[in-house]
């Protein structure tokens, strides 16, 4: 029997990929630590575990609306425009099931098969998936290396656009690199927008995951509330991940149509973990710092050991939960082949298992410095030390 052609242009989360060979090593009695998957170890608060066994007890488990509870969208439009300086209105918010959703049906949204959309390049691999899997042309640009990171190559993303182009995709706060946009670069971006008349995906699912300064939406800026859809998750922030919540902010107009398609995929977003995502967003919010604080010397543990790493180097991120650093030297000390082979016998000889800066899009030309991409938020201190100790000891065993 065949199957569809479009399945060809259908990719996946190449973290599970990396899953898959961390998981066969351990079965085989070794030691591993889980650098590749961003999941988070930390067990929901009480009172949103509290609100969710309530709305069960209480019949909760039935369907809702499409779009989500009356109750939600009114609680997420404020605390979404509060913390953005603007104001949004129930209308504004549809609820989904985790951020995933907004990806796939915004490019649905705004796309016809032949349409180009710019997203970035490395990023999260499921924009490009999406894309191509509905028709699209896909058109990636780059990050360039900096002093303090890495910064958006605004002349090749203004040279990507052609009158094909509908819309471009932004992660500010951005998985795998950190990334975090300055004010002039945030706003080269929304001016790009407005003077091609692009739509605008703005992923924000790492927003409130910072550990110094403050976040800036690009929606807010001038001429750009009109045609920016934000992306909104509990996964991050409250570590639902598995309860699988968050919301598109969109237009009204645009709004509706995310509405009929929740109708059409998935009916509604699961009843009584709305209602725990109401107590998430309106309870204490001494569990989430108390969350940042712990990721705060994760990350300050995982940067000491990898910058004192031979050949390795990153710059230390205000922002998400992953560090991006440059190993080029410490693929040539060890021999290895490429980041493939690097990361296999990192693997085999120390039990780090990592994603790779091949598993977040194709390698663009005159890339010449390789990458690795560590994930700090489900291992504790103790095992972040541990692990990057043994692979810091591999390399200078090699040297």
């Amino acid at each position: 029997m065949r199957l569809a052609s479009r399945l060809d242009d259908l990719g996946t989360e190449t973290a599970f990929a990396v899953a898959a060979a961390a998981a066969d090593w351990k079965a085989r009695g070794n030691d591993v630590y889980p650098f590749h998957l961003g999941d988070l170890d930390f067990a929901l608060a009480p009172h949103i575990v509290e609100a969710m066994d309530r709305a069960i007890a209480d019949g909760r488990t039935g369907y809702c609306p499409g779009p989500g509870i009356p109750e939600l969208r009114a609680a997420l439009a404020e605390d979404i425009g509060s913390r953005r300086g603007t104001a949004y209105t129930p209308e504004n918010v549809t609820v989904m099931t985790g951020g995933k959703p907004v990806i796939t049906k915004f490019v649905q949204a705004v796309m016809n098969p032949g349409d180009e959309v710019l997203y970035p390049n490395p990023g999260f691999p499921i924009y490009e998936s999406q894309i191509e899997y509905h028709g699209g042309v896909g058109k990636a640009y780059r990050y360039l290396p900096t002093d303090s990171g890495f910064a958006i190559d605004l002349d090749q993303v203004a040279s990507l656009i052609t009158d094909r182009t509908v819309a471009i995709i932004y992660n500010d706060l951005q998985n795998p690199i950190s990334a975090e946009s300055t004010d002039a670069e945030r706003e080269a971006v929304a001016q790009l927008a407005v003077e091609h008349d692009l739509w605008v995906l703005s992923d924000e699912a790492y927003f409130e995951m910072r550990y110094e300064g403050e976040s800036t939406s690009i929606a807010t800026l001038p001429g750009m509330a009109e045609r920016t859809v934000i992306l909104y998750t509990f996964s991050k922030k409250f570590a639902m991940t598995g309860s699988r919540l968050g919301c598109a902010v969109a237009p009204p107009e645009l709004g509706k149509v995310f509405g009929t398609m929740n109708t059409n995929d998935e009916s509604c977003t699961t009843h009584y973990v709305q209602w725990a995502g109401i107590a998430a967003l309106q309870g204490t919010q001494e569990p989430v710092r108390e969350m940042l604080d712990t990721l705060r010397g994760r990350r300050d543990t995982a940067c000491e050991i990898v910058n004192g790493t031979p050949g390795m180097a990153v710059e230390v991120p205000k922002s998400t939960f992953y560090l991006f650093p440059d190993v080029t030297e410490a693929i040539e000390i060890v021999g290895a082949r490429d980041l493939a082979d690097f990361a296999q016998r990192a693997l085999h000889e120390t039990g780090v298992s990592f994603c790779t800066r091949n598993h977040f899009g194709r390698p663009q030309p005159g890339e010449d410095r390789r990458y690795i991409r560590f994930a700090y938020s489900g291992l504790s201190q103790e095992r972040i030390r541990e692990g990057l100790t043994g692979m810091r000891q591999w390399i200078e065993a090699a040297r």
